[in-house]
């Protein structure tokens, strides 16, 4: 009787790996072959829409004025100096925040506030506003003029005096 049950057991027909493969790819091959006929029959049997729609002109826009941007913005408008006004000074154009001043080697750099705006640092040879140059500093003032090597139109002094231990300069270390 054990020799019945395995001569059952060997005869019994089992797919094998090579056997689903080739029914998954039959799968797939009559997927893409139905989908193709699909997208055909709708190609050609449908009705056709024209691809040669006319674009409509760009409209023109009328230019914008900006004063009138300005004012819907808030902003006021700008007054005109009056011909008679007095023009700022130039000493009192620019202050003097700070001072880093080489012993030696006449570098340096200084913090300059311009027109009333926050202080920005400055090298020597720097321009710090139209047609003036940061030409020197020494201590506790900035030197500025048209030009580096040029004569100095303006002299800065950092204002209020300090303890003298912060007036003392202190070498770099070589």
């Amino acid at each position: 009787m054990d020799c019945i049950g395995s001569m059952i057991i060997r005869r019994m027909w089992t797919p094998t790996s090579n056997a689903w493969t080739v029914r998954g790819t039959s799968f797939v091959l009559w997927t893409l072959v139905g989908l193709s006929a699909v997208y055909w029959g709708l190609k050609l049997g449908g009705p056709g829409r024209s691809a040669n729609v006319p674009v409509p002109p760009p409209r023109a826009v009328p230019p914008s004025d900006p004063a009138a941007i300005a004012r819907l913005l808030g902003s006021a408008p700008a007054a005109l100096p009056a011909p008679g006004a007095l023009v700022p000074s130039l000493a009192s154009r620019f202050q003097l925040v700070g001072v880093v001043a080489g012993v030696h080697s006449g570098g340096g750099a200084a913090l300059i506030a311009v027109d009333g705006r926050p202080a920005k640092s400055y090298r020597v040879g720097a321009g710090v506003a139209e047609g003036m140059v940061l030409q020197s500093v020494h201590g506790r003032q900035a030197v500025l003029g048209p030009a580096v090597d040029g004569p100095a139109t303006l002299t800065l002094q950092l204002p209020g005096s300090r303890s003298a231990t912060a007036q003392v300069p202190i070498e770099a270390p070589r």
